[in-house]
């Protein structure tokens, strides 16, 4: 896993990027993309909030590719609620295995649950390092700190 600061829609087009989400529907089926990159996805890419809440009604909260080369990446069940390291661990592992099984080779994934959720990354990264190799760049904003590998 490398780490980097920047703009992840920078990669737009290169990449695979991760939104992180939440497992919460609107009254009209749609999923409720609230803030951060999510949101800005769903700026980028009208219909992907339609498409995430049919999935999230057939099976629930998962990593789903969404196609256009955005994939979902659960860190809480609300939006209203905080980000959940057990979530973000299961998103983890899901996300390497649908890198492993599509073949994605450069997949670049925000700090799950470290900007509005306010969780520290020196909680989160030792919980993505088991499942993220060398294809996975997690990028911060320039504020933030990075923490060296293990």
């Amino acid at each position: 896993m490398f780490e980097t600061f920047g703009d992840i829609w920078e990669q737009a087009g290169r990449s695979v990027i991760a939104i992180t989400t939440n497992g919460s529907l609107t009254a009209d089926g749609r999923a409720i993309f609230g803030r951060g990159v999510a949101r800005q996805a769903a700026f980028r890419h009208p219909g992907l909030a339609e498409k995430l809440g049919i999935l999230l009604v057939q099976q629930g909260s998962h990593v789903y590719d969404l196609g256009s080369g955005i994939v979902t990446f659960p860190v809480e069940e609300t939006p209203w609620s905080l980000p959940d390291l057990r979530i973000i661990s299961r998103s983890a592992e899901e996300l390497r295995a649908l890198a492993d099984s599509s073949g994605w080779d450069n997949i670049f994934v925000p700090r799950p649950g470290c900007g509005g959720g306010g969780l520290a990354w020196k909680d989160v990264q030792p919980l993505l390092a088991p499942w993220f190799d060398y294809r996975f760049t997690v990028i911060s904003q320039q504020n933030e700190e990075i923490i060296p590998p293990f």
